[in-house]
């Protein structure tokens, strides 16, 4: 029933390990168990996608890594404190884009005399070079997930975990972010831990799909993706991958009785 940091300097094995966690919360009739013993790894510089219906316990998961919440069973250990990402940006508004993700920045210690070049490095990895002193409002949904981006990784963090970030943006944008967060974790080597209810979106990222089963979620199955980077949602190999696993998703919906 806990969670553990690794330090950056210790050789590790996984980004990420949880072993048999277990979580559950009070509820009108008693506890309600929302994961059942879940046992997943993240290898150093891995892409996986946590794939499964609403309601499964996606996001309560990405939580339990992240550190806002413990475990009501088993453990969790990570390399280092993960940064997370929201499918809401977070930023907040009465600060330009690059004073967002300097506040990371001074909150790792950063000192302040470097702040502003690293933000600035950082924008311009995002795509995003000379826009330190936009502000919120200035900025494109796009934009504004590219900003979000940049202030996760001021956290210098070996491990990126994205609750679905992108759901809120038309299909054009969100492909473009998909070409640039597969960009930066090519050129970054983080390791990436993904939720998404979209299975060509969870396809068209990883190197590796988990399907949790709906509530209690379980780990339903596993598909390595073997299909060689750049993707594309439309591309052949991805949508016939996409629908092999939507099938099986339909399964487990089905076999838990909701629709």
């Amino acid at each position: 029933m806990s969670t553990t940091y690794v330090k950056a300097a210790e050789s590790v094995e996984h980004a990420a390990r949880l072993e048999h966690v277990s979580k559950s919360f009070a509820g009108p009739g008693g506890q309600q168990l929302v994961l059942d013993d879940i046992s997943l790894d993240v290898a150093p510089g891995e892409f996986v996608t946590l794939l499964g219906a609403s309601g499964c316990g996606k996001s309560t998961l990405l939580n339990l890594v992240a550190g806002l919440d413990k475990p009501s069973a088993g453990s969790i250990t990570t390399h280092g404190r993960p940064a997370l990402m929201f499918q809401e940006h977070a930023l907040f508004p009465w600060l330009t884009a690059g004073k967002n993700i300097e506040l990371a920045l001074k909150l790792r210690g950063v000192p302040k005399s470097d702040r502003r070049g690293r933000a600035e490095q950082l924008l311009e990895l995002v795509r995003l070079k000379g826009s330190y002193g936009k502000r919120v409002h200035e900025l494109s949904g796009g934009m504004r997930q590219r900003v979000a981006m940049a202030r996760a990784l001021a956290q210098d963090s070996q491990l990126l975990l994205m609750d679905e970030p992108f759901a809120a943006l038309d299909a054009i944008t969100r492909d473009l972010l998909h070409d640039e967060l597969t960009r930066i974790w090519e050129e970054t080597g983080l390791s990436v831990l993904f939720v998404t209810h979209n299975v060509r979106e969870a396809v068209r990222l990883a190197q590796r799909v988990v399907l949790l089963s709906s509530r209690p979620g379980r780990v339903a199955r596993e598909w390595q993706v073997d299909i060689p980077q750049p993707r594309r949602i439309e591309d052949a190999p991805v949508a016939e991958l996409s629908l092999e696993i939507t099938e099986v998703l339909r399964g487990e919906i089905r076999r838990h009785g909701q629709h």
